[in-house]
């Protein structure tokens, strides 16, 4: 467990503020259904001008000011965060930054080459988390939209195994009817590979992903169908508010893991906050609006007015938006909500 920090500061239910996720671009070269789907990030679509973009020592400053309030637990996003120029510069600003533990990045895999794995793990980056939903190429293709070859992601994981990254994650969402039965090919393919497999429900994030419950593949029924091959027994988390319910193999291949917002919300430990690429601190993933910290920078303010600002956002935070979701008498909240592609996972 990680201790709090003397001035960590807590929100209405007593969650210290412990993770943060900073978005460093919008953009991505894959269109993933659930996350970026084309029908709305077409060739048209107009994204971040990069001049709106935090720069890196925007970034650097607001790391700085987060680990000041408590953060020990860095990571970077996106979009895919191997667009973002000057990534290893940033990488290393933050992994200098006195108080944090980790540091890691989510990324798609499709760029890591050997030589950028190398970079990034020599620039300060300790853990690294890439996404892969299928291991069919018909199915893989179905997803990412843009017809990316999954022998590439396949290298890039590799890649990261090689580099020697204290802990490469495999984040597969989950759609029923859509690539739910790739469970026991990746299963089988990463079970003893020094990398750990993590189920993700699929979530209502945004509003563009057509998201429906019938779609949602229970985690429960995901570790049934693991269990008729191999057999798994739950592990203790590694700290509190950990993410991931953790399952080890019983013949000692490994673990696995399942993050299951939709049908066993874990809100009352939640103690991750997002700031977009934009330089908005959003307090929830599935949130609607975001605090605007970028022009309180670029209008000159100090590290104690930004510190009290996040201390004031933080200290007033109520959201628990997966318990309100799965109780059945209440109606789904409307509003816009932004988008995945917009602060990461």
């Amino acid at each position: 467990m990680v201790e709090s920090q003397p001035h960590q500061v807590r929100d209405k239910f007593n969650r210290p503020i412990r993770d943060l996720r900073i978005s460093v671009t919008d953009r991505c070269n894959f269109r993933c259904v659930y996350c970026m789907p084309r029908e709305v990030f077409g060739p048209g679509y107009a994204f971040v001008p990069r001049s709106e973009l935090l720069r890196l020592e925007e970034i650097h400053r607001v790391a700085r000011i987060f680990v000041q309030e408590g953060v020990t637990k860095i990571r970077i996003t996106g979009g895919e965060p191997l667009i973002r120029r000057d990534l290893e510069q940033l990488i290393e600003m933050i992994s200098g930054i006195d108080g944090i533990r980790d540091l890691s990045m989510t990324t798609n895999a499709s760029m890591l080459t050997l030589e950028r794995a190398r970079s990034l793990y020599g620039a300060g980056l300790a853990r690294i988390n890439i996404s892969l939903d299928a291991l069919d190429q018909e199915t893989f293709q179905e997803i990412n939209d843009v017809k990316f070859p999954v022998s590439d992601v396949l290298s890039g994981i590799d890649n990261a195994l090689a580099t020697g990254f204290s802990n490469v994650k495999i984040n597969s969402v989950i759609r029923k009817g859509s690539n739910d039965h790739s469970i026991l090919d990746l299963a089988r393919h990463f079970r003893g590979s020094g990398a750990t497999l993590r189920f993700i429900e699929f979530m209502d994030v945004g509003s563009t992903n057509q998201w429906q419950r019938e779609q949602v593949m229970p985690a429960s029924k995901m570790i049934d169908i693991i269990k008729t091959e191999f057999p798994i027994a739950p592990v203790s988390p590694n700290y509190e508010g950990e993410v991931a319910k953790r399952w080890r193999y019983l013949d000692g291949s490994g673990e696995i893991g399942f993050i299951t917002s939709v049908t066993q919300p874990f809100c009352r430990d939640c103690s991750r906050a997002r700031i977009s690429a934009v330089g908005k601190i959003y307090t929830c993933l599935f949130a609607s609006n975001g605090h605007d910290l970028k022009d309180l920078i670029r209008e000159g303010a100090s590290d104690a007015v930004l510190a009290r600002f996040v201390r004031e956002i933080w200290s007033n935070r109520i959201d628990r938006y997966s318990e309100l979701r799965s109780d059945a008498s209440l109606t789904r909240d409307s509003a816009a909500r932004i988008e995945m592609s917009y602060i990461g996972g």
